[in-house]
């Protein structure tokens, strides 16, 4: 069976999409009016590294199966898919426009899948004994989730690594990290059943460069727990928070192996936070393996690069983790020193910004 997928967000969410229209299924992404004029001209572009390739396959979505389309989120009709996934940066949710479509989106009760950093407050609401009311200042809006049904909500952990390239239109996206997405099951049984199909249709689609059928990096697995995609709190806090220093921003590889027992400590911090609220050892990721794909890692984590390039907001995954721990009452001085260093440099990009108009 074919599906129609509705995807907020045309940069990470391009990764997603790509990997469907392989599948055969029918993407429609919501963006800016010159981005979806550009998918819809001339589609997307996403650059994968392949084992056994020296260079990147580009892996066009016209040359795809599936079908793609763009609109603005005041053109998005979310009641005629089957599902919605929100690929967005968690502070875009509140924008105009944005807003308003998750609004019908809540009201359409289509299934939710989010590739989010930032965990939609609706599937927080599926932990056992954890209290979302006292998370709501972590959001930059908090009241777009009101709506949302916590058994229509899920969460997939956003392990692969993608960005922009600077030099490139926005239609073009390289992937630097090809891991899975790891998504967690829905409390209703129909749309996990229809996660389970995209996972299989995934799994089996194949792509020719022009030497024959081979397999593209970046699966869907989904996963009977619910705690799995808290296994990428750990991988935040020990490397993609720490890139950010007082003055400066460092690549995610030198904040992890910059002073590995450091690293190391936080990380079993934030495990044992995780494993507090449910999940088990084997839900998450070993320090190791993760340390091993954070050599690769480059680059400053979007978490940095957005604070110095001036952002007003940014996901507070640290805000959010800090303020879970105290209800189980931990702390941790290097998750304290993060969540300043956050502060303090959203105070003065915030200071810096021109003042808006009332």
């Amino acid at each position: 069976m074919k599906y129609s997928v509705l995807i907020l967000g045309a940069s990470y969410g391009s990764l997603f999409g790509t990997k469907l229209l392989m599948a055969g299924h029918r993407v429609s992404m919501v963006c800016t009016k010159p981005t979806a004029d550009l998918i819809n001209r001339e589609g997307t572009v996403v650059r994968f590294p392949i084992k056994g390739r020296e260079s990147l396959l580009d892996v066009a979505s016209k040359g795809l199966p599936g079908a793609l389309s763009a609109a603005v989120p005041g053109d998005a009709e979310p009641e005629k898919f089957d599902l919605v996934v929100l690929g967005m940066q968690e502070a875009q949710y509140g924008s105009q426009g944005v807003r308003e479509l998750m609004g019908r989106i809540a009201q359409s009760r289509k299934p939710c899948l989010a590739i989010m950093n930032m965990p939609p407050l609706p599937y927080l609401k599926r932990i056992p004994g954890l209290s979302t009311e006292t998370l709501e200042e972590c959001y930059a809006d908090p009241g777009v989730w009101e709506s949302f049904d916590p058994a229509l909500t899920t969460l997939a952990s956003p392990d692969p690594q993608a960005f922009r390239p600077p030099d490139q239109p926005k239609n073009v996206l390289q992937v630097g990290l090809p891991t899975n997405f790891k998504a967690a099951r829905f409390e209703a049984g129909e749309p996990t059943a229809l996660l389970r199909s995209l996972e299989a249709d995934i799994e089996a689609a194949r792509f020719d460069p022009g030497d024959g059928a081979i397999e593209i990096p970046v699966k869907l697995k989904v996963h009977d727990s619910i705690f799995v995609p808290l296994a990428k709190w750990p991988m935040l806090m020990a490397g993609n928070y720490r890139c950010i220093r007082p003055d400066e921003m460092i690549p995610i590889k030198d904040a992890v192996h910059g002073n590995v027992a450091n690293s190391r400590e936080i990380y079993d911090w934030v495990w044992k936070l995780c494993t507090g609220l449910g999940a088990d050892n084997e839900d998450m990721v070993p320090f190791e393996k993760y340390a091993r794909a954070a050599e690769g890692l480059a680059k400053p984590s979007s978490a940095a690069r957005s604070l110095f390039g001036g952002a007003e907001h940014i996901e507070r995954v640290d805000c959010l983790v800090r303020r879970i721990a105290r209800q189980q009452g931990l702390q941790s001085d290097t998750l304290d020193e993060i969540v300043t260093l956050v502060d303090d440099r959203l105070r003065k990009n915030r200071a810096a910004a021109p003042s808006k108009k009332v």
